[in-house]
């Protein structure tokens, strides 16, 4: 058994390559031409990958997982609004977070309604230092305006650290917006903890692996925050209460489509082993 197409392919491009060492200095790039690739690197054990792959496809035949809704709350304090997101995704942290940041933005793609809910306009590495990389990027969001999903223009600085799985992203410009900015993270959930690791509660990946003898799901726990302050007038009501309600409706299309592809790589037939063979060993 193998991985799951698309992400199996990324597994296996990453696996015919040896993995650097992580590097000790800082690297300046600031390169004016647009980059969508992904980073050559990885910061986790690919073998373990394949196997997480393989688990969850094969509880998914039996027992289906439950996409739980997201929870969101919005505070209003001192004239900004702080979203607090919290959604479990039934996949492994490092599956999720590189959807997260695809540079081509395919997790955020509608197929059934063909549309692109957020796709990255241009994409430059402004520095990098081993799984830290920083970006200036302009993103297109499609905001739904009671049903219509207009587009909506965003100029982010975004910190990337591929090995923490966080992302902190601040506005250079953003439509409406006086301030805008926020961070997420992806966090392990040890899926069948109760059922594998009666003896002693695992809290961490090595311990649950060991627990469970290897055969423990990992899944996700998403956390965001989102900060943001709306220009004049849209900061008082009645303009306040349409940008609120935007930004949550806007916010569940994109987590509802990040569940659907959940659903698509539990469920799709994995490739053959020999494609996604790896003798290679994490940083």
């Amino acid at each position: 058994m193998g991985v799951f197409p698309g992400f199996g392919s990324w597994i296996n491009q990453n696996s015919q390559q040896p993995l650097k060492a992580e590097s000790k200095r800082s690297e300046n790039v600031d390169s004016e031409e647009d980059d969508f690739n992904y980073p050559d690197k990885v910061y986790y054990d690919l073998k373990e990958a394949q196997k997480q792959a393989d688990l969850w496809h094969e509880a998914e035949k039996k027992h289906p997982w439950h996409n739980a809704s997201p929870k969101i709350k919005v505070t209003h304090e001192n004239g900004f609004y702080h979203m607090n997101i919290e959604l479990t995704v039934g996949l492994p942290p490092y599956f999720l977070y590189n959807f997260l940041i695809d540079p081509g933005s395919g997790t955020f793609r509608d197929l059934r309604k063909r549309r692109n809910l957020m796709e990255n306009k241009s994409r430059k590495i402004l520095f990098e230092n081993g799984p830290r990389q920083m970006m200036r990027m302009e993103k297109s969001v499609a905001c739904n305006v009671f049903g219509v999903y207009i587009p909506i223009s965003m100029n982010l600085i975004v910190d990337e650290n591929r090995k923490d799985l966080t992302t902190q992203y601040k506005k250079e410009e953003v439509r409406f917006m006086k301030a805008f900015e926020g961070n997420y993270k992806v966090e392990p959930i040890f899926v069948d903890k109760e059922r594998l690791c009666k003896k002693r509660i695992p809290m961490t990946q090595e311990e649950y692996k060991k627990c469970s003898g290897g055969q423990g799901k990992l899944a996700s726990k998403l956390t965001i925050d989102q900060y943001y302050q709306p220009y004049p007038p849209f900061n008082l009501p009645p303009l306040s209460w349409f940008i609120r309600g935007m930004t949550i409706k806007t916010s569940k299309s994109l987590l509802a489509q990040v569940q659907d592809t959940s659903i698509a790589m539990r469920t799709a037939t994995p490739m053959p082993e020999e494609t996604t063979s790896n003798k290679h060993e994490k940083l």
